[in-house]
């Protein structure tokens, strides 16, 4: 089988650490990288998780869940659960125009 050449661009810190782990391990980057690929190819998938973790920040997501559950509980204390987003407009709407009056 014949092979051929693959360039990837990583800063200088970043390539010395790799080599140092490599050697740690007893393989060489070349092998490493052939093995990434080679999984990847096996496998169909990457070998580890990839998520956007600027996007959906686990502490916001869940500051978010506690936020909207609170609402919904003093909605329901209030007796205003049942109301549509046009009605709760309407309501914040009267509001704002009764405070503008003032």
């Amino acid at each position: 089988m014949s092979t051929t050449n693959l360039t990837v661009r990583v800063d200088e810190n970043t390539k010395k650490d790799f080599d140092s782990f490599c050697e740690n391990v007893g393989i060489n980057a070349t092998s490493a990288v052939n093995m990434f690929i080679k999984t990847v190819v096996r496998t169909r998938a990457l070998p580890f998780t990839v998520t956007d973790t600027d996007a959906y920040d686990q502490s916001l997501v869940t500051e978010i869940k506690r936020a909207i559950e609170s609402m919904r509980k003093q909605s329901a204390q209030n007796g205003n659960s049942d109301m549509s987003l046009d009605e709760i407009n309407a309501e914040i709407n009267a509001s704002r125009q009764a405070r503008c009056r003032q």
